[in-house]
């Protein structure tokens, strides 16, 4: 589904963990993918016998091919003395690698015409090129080199360092409401890794070692920690004997791939925090224990956050921004975790708006979908925004790359891309208000207050 405006920038570059490499002008036009206008998505797949997995998915609309690899490896698995690991290793391996200069991966890809890019979630880290199609091979040899021969040295670690520390200033530190969901995140969860964020705490990265960094690249960057996605113009035949020929031989992985069990108990009472930053509005966080991705009731959640925050006649943005004039941004959204996440929502307060009634004004909106049915109109016009939303989404070929790699490392279920559209549609209103009453209570969320430092003295 779609994300607000305020979420991708409070996301910045690494919330979510999204870092953008390059971003060099693409050799050709964008063109809609094939498969959007043609229905379903086509794609084949198979194993390695390195335990590599590896999708295909042919699409000739344009002469460009997107090759991605997805590890199984976010901010989740991290060592809780150790977190930003994850994050640190998506910048740590563009330094590049034995047969790699440091410093020569970005050129390669520019200086053939491409644009490549990563990203860190607390589930998972993605990595993609997207190149000319008759540059497919020199996509898949650099894949194959970052995860067989990635340079880990003193030089790269301590650049690496440097640069993650700047990003931290400008996207959390510098950036107004830049901490906000460092302190959701902090305060709503209890004993799930989730607790912490992506971008993780810079003194642990400085206080680890070579052989940490390593253990951790010998650990999760391993053939069957990943899944190899390559679309575009490119034929199975082609692709096929050079997907064997620089990934084939790469060992699997020596060590067991730790994954976290912690389960976080169910919230019996309200939490509320006041945290104070350099912003010169207040804004007012709810956030509710949601449910994981691919379950009834995250799709469910999904339709009820755009019933209130997506488009002009959403409840919160017609309410409370255009009619009682509040607020000056508003939102809501589902973080699309691998086990049960958050559901946010949040408003910036309108110049001399006190907290309290901006909250008053947002948990009208929210009892107004857990007491009763939506309308028949509300509920044609959220199965109209889903069914564009997925179209949206599948209307690139690096998107439909990147969602068939979520969904096998998430589902194992590639073809779920073909399926999700009628997850959503056979939601019916009840479900809605049935969901809506199950989540959005006031025992299982978290008051956030982001109040401006001046209003600490008082």
């Amino acid at each position: 589904m779609k994300l607000t405006a305020f979420y991708t920038l409070l996301l910045g570059t690494t919330l979510s963990g999204v870092t953008a490499i390059a971003q060099p002008k693409a050799a050709a036009a964008a063109k809609p993918a094939a498969a959007a206008t043609q229905g379903k998505i086509k794609f084949t797949e198979f194993d390695l016998p390195n335990g590599l997995h590896v999708i295909l998915h042919e699409d000739h609309a344009t002469p460009i091919v997107t090759v991605s690899v997805m590890y199984h490896v976010g901010s989740k698995n991290e060592d809780p003395k150790r977190t930003g690991f994850a994050h640190f290793f998506e910048h740590l391996l563009f330094e590049g690698s034995e047969n790699i200069g440091r410093g020569e991966y970005m050129k390669l890809v520019q200086a053939n015409g491409g644009q490549l890019n990563a990203n860190t979630s607390q589930d998972r880290t993605f990595y993609f090129e997207t190149l000319p199609s008759n540059q497919l091979e020199l996509a898949l040899w650099m894949e194959s080199e970052r995860m067989l021969h990635a340079k880990i040295d003193d030089v790269g670690v301590e650049t690496q360092r440097k640069v993650v520390k700047e990003e931290k200033k400008q996207s959390f530190d510098n950036r107004p409401y830049g901490q906000l969901l460092n302190v959701v995140f902090d305060n709503l969860y209890t004993v799930h890794p989730y607790r912490w964020s992506p971008i993780g705490k810079e003194q642990y990265i400085d206080e680890a070692k070579i052989s940490e960094f390593m253990d951790f690249y010998k650990t999760f960057y391993v053939p069957e920690n990943a899944v190899l996605v390559v679309g575009g113009d490119l034929t199975e035949a082609q692709a096929k004997p050079l997907i064997e020929k620089y990934f084939a031989t790469i060992p699997k992985g020596t060590k067991a791939i730790p994954r976290p069990t912690a389960v976080e108990p169910a919230q019996t009472a309200e939490k509320r925090v006041n945290f104070y930053d350099n912003v010169q509005l207040p804004a007012v966080i709810l956030a509710y224990h949601g449910a994981a991705m691919g379950t009834d009731d995250f799709y469910t959640l999904q339709l009820l956050n755009q019933l209130l925050s997506q488009g002009k006649s959403s409840l919160f943005q017609k309410e409370i921004v255009d009619k009682q004039q509040k607020a000056v941004a508003v939102g809501a959204f589902a973080l699309p975790n691998e086990d049960p996440g958050a559901v946010m929502m949040f408003g910036i307060a309108n110049m001399g708006i006190k907290p309290e009634d901006l909250e008053k004004s947002m948990d009208e909106q929210i009892a107004r979908v857990t007491s009763a049915l939506i309308s028949d109109a509300d509920y044609k016009k959220l199965m109209n925004q889903a069914e564009n939303d997925f179209i949206s989404q599948n209307s690139r070929v690096a998107g439909i790359v990147e969602n068939l790699a979520t969904n096998y490392t998430y589902f194992r279920d590639a073809n779920l891309i073909n399926t999700e559209l009628a997850r959503y549609t056979k939601i019916t209103k009840e479900d809605l208000l049935r969901v809506a009453k199950k989540y959005f209570t006031k025992e299982n969320r978290l008051v956030v207050y982001y109040l401006p430092k001046a209003d600490e003295k008082k």
